[in-house]
């Protein structure tokens, strides 16, 4: 007779959309799920990029080929984003509603001083960070199976909990994230709704700087935090898991950020 399977069959056959997920930690947890089961699709704004991840995926987990598809949307047009991710609900979700859904997407960190801040720049920082998942979260329950088994998963990042200089708007726009996870998850339940706070992760998140400064920058955090290391998108992954598979957990936040906030 076979073991039971009650935990590690969690996300099995579920499917799970993940926004943002052509690279980074949602390419991350697009893998992890694709381990563990899942039918998943990736959304990025750039359907080559989206077919390339779709090809790497499929050449990592031959057995998943079907259980892989993307789509692309475009968060980064004002005029268009509300659209754009309806759009996309609706054609990721045609045949089968969904079970989970993901957001990491996300643009270059807008770090700017407060003197030189204008409201077009402000829009702009926080289109696809903030009001890309709230506008998301607005359509998103048509499309997902009600009841607590589903979830909405956001990205903030833990300078929401850590200010530092000259990213007052980033900022603002993290900390924001959290009032949006807690608040959504009253206003849409019994669906749940919670975030994940990453602190530095070794992501193409940095690819506007040199690789000597990145280097440099990565080698001072790990000297710093307790783990000794910068975060790794196979560790950070794990939280978005944890939080599709304990249905009891909603407006929460996870971080996951080597012990930067202690030191």
């Amino acid at each position: 007779m076979a073991d039971q399977a009650k935990y590690t069959n969690k996300l099995k056959d579920k499917r799970v959309l993940v926004i943002g997920g052509s690279s980074g930690i949602g390419y991350g947890v697009a893998e992890a799920c694709l381990e563990n089961g899942s039918i998943v699709t990736i959304s990025s704004s750039n359907q080559s990029r989206i077919d390339q991840t779709i090809a790497k995926l499929q050449a990592a987990y031959p057995s998943a080929q079907s259980r892989i598809t993307g789509h692309a949307c475009n968060l980064g047009d004002q005029s268009t984003l509300e659209t754009n991710l309806e759009q996309l609900l609706k054609t990721v979700a045609t045949d089968h509603k969904l079970d989970h859904i993901v957001f990491t997407a996300a643009d270059p960190l807008a770090v700017m001083k407060v003197a030189d801040l204008t409201l077009p720049k402000l829009i702009s920082a926080g289109l696809i960070r903030f009001f890309a998942p709230l506008l998301l979260a607005k359509h998103a329950p048509t499309y997902l199976n009600p009841g607590p088994s589903s979830s909405i998963t956001l990205t903030t990042g833990s300078v929401s909990e850590r200010p530092r200089p000259d990213w007052s708007a980033i900022g603002a726009f993290a900390t924001g994230l959290q009032g949006m996870a807690r608040g959504l998850a009253l206003d849409l339940k019994p669906i749940r709704v919670n975030v994940v706070s990453p602190g530095a992760v070794d992501t193409e998140l940095w690819r506007g700087m040199t690789e000597e400064a990145k280097g440099e920058m990565f080698k001072a955090i790990g000297e710093k935090v307790p783990t000794g290391r910068v975060g790794r998108v196979e560790d950070v992954a794990e939280a978005f898991l944890y939080l599709m598979r304990d249905g009891n957990v909603t407006g929460s936040m996870v971080s996951s950020n080597g012990g930067a906030l202690l030191v």
